[in-house]
């Protein structure tokens, strides 16, 4: 695929990013690019290469790629790694690029980086929109289907979300959002009689272009969208507070955080998440990887990557907001709750760690050793035969699925231990369960080699062996990634990413039976489809 063709309306505000602000070093040495061709790779390198190596290029979950290492490695070495990716994590770019874009991107990396702009609080308050006024939100859903096993699906490339009724297994809509959604939260924790206060009816996206819109899923498909706001000029998540006042939402640049009132989208507040990491040294590029609401406490965690610390941020005052900053280990990345909502579980992939945080106490609680780069996406808990409740997690650096305890009450001498491992295929991204499955799924997305990649593992809890491996797909340039349950478990959806031409809706994901592990059915029509949300098991945090 040709990334030119990325060029698309539904990127939007990253343009910001992806064409302006950033100038040429005139003074770089040799090798060298054309304007034309720098901001071309320039482009490239914000889209598939920024979330890892950091829009300064200084690394984090990958490693750096400043001048002074890539010349080292030379032009025809960072051609033959873009192209075939490596074990440890890296993907393989030739079934996206060209091979005259990848000789462009490894020219690129062994020239300076280019230094991005700021974003003040009045600039996003320009770029504030409201299409539906909350005073004209229906009081009851305009439809007649169960909504509370709708899936909310990213189509990443497209600069989309899809709408998919769970029970009919049919697309709804198609919503324009920011462009490379990562991830999308909900309205969770409180509930009154009010109707725009029930949990689920409106989620929150954050785009890679850093912006932030809010679905309401009572509305027509039409009317879905009711507002937005660009509050970065990268960013990766976003949290809606306990009592439903606010949205936080975390840049990767600048680095800082959010505070936006959640009914009408207008930003309020912005924390800078510069400062001083773990091993003393000043962090510029210090970005928000990860946001959480705490279930029983009133704030947000904000996982700050490069700082290598967790913050608490309590929003009962944001006039006088409180931090309580927790040093950890580096670089904080995806995390989930226990089944008790008071323990948050976060990976720190630098240094093969899962960080256990006490949001009660708002203090670390502990960190244990794993395999190479942890990241467990929205992680799963279950319930082992001899630890008791554990928390699993795949890694981005091996084919390794890493089981701990997490019950300190019931099961203290195995509370944040290392329970046992489960050796896979590849190296994944995702791992998910249902309370109501015998079964632990894992993906092998980052493996270079399509066979693996293009296969999740099923996992018994009782034998803690994988008892199947599914072929989700054999198509040439695509991937499976990501699974979900349904709301009451029976089925477990599967996406395939169609890598090899983003600008066809040719992904979709795959439903199977949860407990015979037969395919159901495919989803079709879906450009570039990665994580999906269901209401029910996001609202109730089923693992």
């Amino acid at each position: 695929m040709k990334l030119s063709k990325l060029t698309l309306p539904a990127l939007g505000l990253a343009v910001g990013l992806l064409t302006a602000g950033f100038s040429v070093n005139s003074s770089a040495a040799e090798p060298s690019l054309s304007e034309a061709d720098f901001d071309k790779a320039k482009s490239m390198y914000f889209q598939r290469c920024a979330g890892c190596h950091g829009v300064l290029r200084k690394g984090a979950t990958g490693k750096s790629l400043l001048p002074d290492a890539t010349k080292k490695l030379g032009q025809v070495r960072l051609e033959k790694i873009l192209t075939f990716g490596t074990e440890g994590g890296m993907n393989n770019f030739d079934d996206i690029f060209s091979k005259e874009e990848i000789s462009l991107l490894a020219t690129y990396i062994q020239l300076e980086p280019p230094i991005p702009p700021e974003m003040s609080l009045a600039l996003m308050k320009e770029r504030h929109k409201v299409f539906v006024e909350p005073k004209d939100y229906p009081t009851k859903p305009m439809h007649d289907r169960n909504w509370q096993n709708f899936f909310i699906v990213i189509e990443r490339d497209a600069g989309k979300v899809a709408i998919i009724d769970g029970d009919t297994k049919e697309i709804i809509t198609h919503i324009d959002t920011g462009y490379a959604v990562h991830v999308l939260k909900t309205t969770e924790h409180h509930s009154t009689d009010k109707p725009k206060d029930v949990p689920g009816r409106f989620w929150y996206t954050q785009g890679r272009d850093g912006k932030m819109t809010k679905i309401d899923l009572w509305q027509t498909p039409d009317k879905m969208l009711v507002a937005e706001v660009q509050m970065a000029y990268d960013a990766r998540d976003v949290a809606v507070s306990g009592d439903g006042k606010y949205v936080i939402g975390g840049g990767y640049w600048p680095p800082h955080f959010v505070i936006i009132d959640a009914e009408t989208m207008e930003p309020l507040k912005v924390v800078s998440t510069r400062g001083v990491n773990v091993d003393g040294e000043f962090v510029n590029e210090a970005r928000v990887a990860a946001i959480y609401t705490t279930p029983h406490e009133p704030t947000f965690l904000v996982a700050v990557k490069e700082l290598g610390q967790m913050w608490q941020v309590d929003y009962s005052d944001i006039d006088n907001l409180r931090i309580d900053t927790m040093d950890t280990a580096k670089y904080l990345h995806d995390g989930f709750f226990d089944k008790t909502g008071r323990y948050f579980q976060i990976a720190a992939n630098a240094e093969n760690k899962m960080v256990i945080i006490d949001t009660k106490t708002r203090k670390l609680e502990k960190i244990i050793n794993t395999a190479s780069k942890p990241h467990p996406g929205p992680g799963a808990n279950w319930i082992d035969s001899k630890c008791g409740p554990v928390g699993g997690t795949t890694h981005l650096g091996e084919g390794m699925v890493s089981v701990w305890g997490n019950d300190p009450v019931g099961h203290p001498d195995q509370a944040w231990k290392l329970c046992y491992e489960v050796e896979t295929d590849g190296a994944g991204a995702f791992i998910r369960t249902h309370p109501n499955s015998k079964y632990v799924w894992a993906d092998q997305l980052k493996h270079p080699e399509p066979e693996i990649q293009q296969s999740v593992q099923v996992i018994d809890k009782e034998t803690r062996e994988i008892i199947k491996t599914i072929r989700v797909t054999t198509e040439p340039g695509k991937v499976a990634l990501h699974m979900e349950f349904n709301q009451d478990g029976t089925e477990v959806w599967v996406s395939v990413w169609n890598r090899k031409d983003a600008s066809n809706p040719t992904g979709e994901i795959v439903v199977y039976d949860a407990k015979t592990l037969k395919e159901i059915k495919r989803i079709k029509g879906l450009t570039t489809p990665t994580g999906k949300f269901n209401v029910f098991i996001r609202v109730n945090h089923v693992t």
